[in-house]
C-alpha cells in the first residue's frame, strides 16, 4: 500500500483553496494544514494524482456502503442515463422511483411508506418535522407545533433541523434564528453510574421524557431521535430499550415520533434499519447517506397512512406544501435501487456480522489501552474516548489525529476526543485488519 506521503498537490490544493468553500471548516486552518486532492476511488481506497492511497474509513462522511467505483451500481447509473436523467416529480413519475418506494416500503413490512423524497439528509428532516405540524393542524390541534428533541442530538444544517439539534457551536451561531424545542436528556449508555446498565439510563432518560409528556404533551407535536447511536454526537450508543419506552410514551401522549435513520440506517446499524432492533416503527423515518451507496444526493421520508390520508383531499392547501427541483431524481433511485440488490443478493446484513466481528478484532487492543475508555460498537460502526488527561491540546487533537491517520494512509474523522471508524461494508478481514493498526499508530503519534 501507498500512503499519503507528498500532501503537496500545489496546483489542484491552491485552485481548491482560492474557489471552494468548505462545509463546516475554518478555512485559514488551511493556510498551514494540509488538503488533499483526490482523483480516483476504487473499492474502499481513494486516490490522490500520484497514486498514494488511503483506506476510506469512515466511508467519505458516511455514504459509501459498496465502495467507490462499485461496478453494478455504475452499470445501474449508466443504463438509466441511456433512459431519462430527471424528471420533475409533480404530475409526472418514473419506474425508479416506483420501484424504489414499494421496496422501502415492503422493508419496513409496510408499517411505513408513501415515500417524500428530497436531496439531503436535512431537507428530509425538515419534511418530517413539517409533516408533523401540518398534520396537527389538519386534525384540529394547531396548538401542536413544539418539538422534542435530545441532548447532544444531530439532525442537520437547515433552519428547521438546527432547531432540533443541541450542539453548542451551532446554538451559539444561529440560535436566534431558531425556533424553541424542548431538549431531554440523552440515553448515552456512557452516562452509567457503578452498577447501572445501559437498560438502566435509557429507563432514566426516558422517565425525564414522560415526565415532559405529561406536562406539555398538548402543545408537542412529535419527538425527533437518533436511534441507537448519536452519531454527530460524539458517537454516543444507547439501548434498544429506550426506543421501546419512547414509542410507548408517543403512543399514550399522542405524539409522533421521527427517526432520523440518515446516518444509522442502511445496515449501518446491523439491521438495514435501526429501530428493527427495538421491534417498533416510528410514525417518520427519515433516511440519506448510504441509500444511494454515496453516489448522488438522495433523502426520503417515509410515514404511515394514518398521516398520509390526513393530507388527502381537494384543496390543494391540505396537501403537503414542499418541494425540490431534484425530487426523485431518476439517477439517484437507480443508483438506490441498485444498493438494494447488493443487500439482497449479496446477504449483506448477514455478512456484515462477521465483518462487525473482524472490525471489534482489530481494534481490541483499544479496550486494554489505559488512555482509552467507553469502548463501544454497533453493527458496522466502533468507537472509543481518549482520556481527556491524556490530550496535549483537547482543542487539536482531533485535527492532529486527522493528520496523523493520513500519514498512515487511513482517512479517519475524529469527533472532539472521539475515535470511530464507519468503513464500507467490502473490507477485507486483512485490510480490516490494517486499517486497526494504521489507526494506533496515529493514535500512539498524536499522543507522544
Amino acid at each position: 500500500m501507498k500512503v499519503i506521503s507528498d500532501l503537496n498537490q500545489a496546483a489542484l490544493v491552491d485552485r481548491s483553496l482560492a474557489a471552494v468553500w468548505h462545509p463546516c471548516t475554518q478555512m485559514k486552518q488551511h493556510e498551514s494544514f494540509p488538503l488533499v486532492a483526490i482523483t480516483k476511488g476504487k473499492g474502499a481506497w481513494l486516490y490522490d494524482e500520484n497514486g498514494n492511497a488511503l483506506l476510506d474509513a469512515i466511508s467519505s462522511w458516511w455514504t459509501n456502503l459498496f465502495g467507490h467505483s462499485n461496478p453494478r451500481i455504475n452499470q445501474a447509473i449508466t443504463e438509466q442515463l441511456e433512459k431519462i436523467e430527471h424528471v420533475m416529480l409533480a404530475g409526472f413519475t418514473h419506474p425508479p422511483v416506483v420501484e424504489l418506494s414499494e421496496k422501502l416500503s415492503a422493508l419496513t413490512k409496510h408499517h411505513l411508506g408513501h415515500v417524500f423524497y428530497a436531496s439531503d439528509g436535512a431537507s428530509a428532516v425538515e419534511i418530517a418535522l413539517k409533516m408533523s405540524h401540518h398534520y396537527w393542524q389538519l386534525n384540529g390541534k394547531p396548538q401542536k407545533k413544539k418539538f422534542v428533541c435530545v441532548e447532544n442530538g444531530y439532525h442537520g444544517e437547515t433552519l428547521g433541523a438546527l432547531a432540533v439539534t443541541d450542539v453548542a457551536i451551532f446554538r451559539e451561531a444561529y440560535g436566534s434564528l431558531l425556533q424553541d424545542v424542548y431538549t431531554v436528556t440523552s440515553p448515552d449508555a456512557r452516562k452509567a453510574k457503578v452498577g447501572e446498565t445501559a437498560e438502566d439510563v435509557a429507563k432514566h432518560a426516558a422517565k425525564q421524557l414522560e415526565e415532559l409528556f405529561a406536562k406539555e404533551h398538548q402543545q408537542i407535536a412529535a419527538f425527533i431521535v437518533e436511534p441507537l447511536v448519536q452519531c454527530a454526537g460524539q458517537m454516543a450508543m444507547h439501548s434498544p430499550e429506550y426506543l421501546r419506552l419512547v414509542r410507548e410514551l408517543c403512543n399514550r401522549y399522542e405524539v409522533h415520533l421521527i427517526a432520523d435513520e440518515i446516518a444509522v440506517g442502511c445496515g449501518r446499524s446491523g439491521k438495514f434499519f435501526a429501530c428493527e432492533h427495538a421491534g417498533i416503527w416510528p410514525d417518520f423515518l427519515t433516511l440519506s447517506k448510504g441509500i444511494s451507496g454515496g453516489y448522488l444526493p438522495l433523502s426520503l421520508c417515509l410515514t404511515s397512512d394514518q398521516i398520509y390520508q390526513a393530507f388527502y383531499g381537494d384543496q390543494t392547501s391540505q396537501g403537503f406544501l414542499h418541494s425540490h427541483s431534484y425530487t426523485g431524481n431518476p439517477l439517484a433511485c437507480a443508483a438506490a435501487l441498485a444498493c438494494l440488490e447488493i443487500f439482497e443478493s449479496e446477504n449483506v446484513l448477514e455478512k456484515n456480522i462477521e465483518r462487525a466481528q473482524n472490525l471489534a478484532n482489530a481494534f481490541a487492543w483499544a479496550k486494554t489501552d489505559s488512555r482509552i475508555e467507553h469502548w463501544r460498537q454497533q453493527g458496522m460502526i466502533l468507537a472509543f474516548d481518549v482520556k481527556n488527561n491524556c490530550l496535549k491540546d483537547p482543542k487539536t487533537f482531533a485535527r492532529t489525529m486527522f493528520a496523523n491517520s493520513l500519514e498512515k494512509g487511513v482517512l479517519i474523522r475524529p469527533i472532539g476526543n472521539t475515535i470511530y471508524v464507519m468503513p464500507p461494508y467490502i473490507l477485507s478481514s486483512e485490510e480490516t485488519m490494517q486499517l486497526g493498526r494504521a489507526v494506533q499508530l496515529a493514535l500512539e503519534k498524536t499522543l507522544a
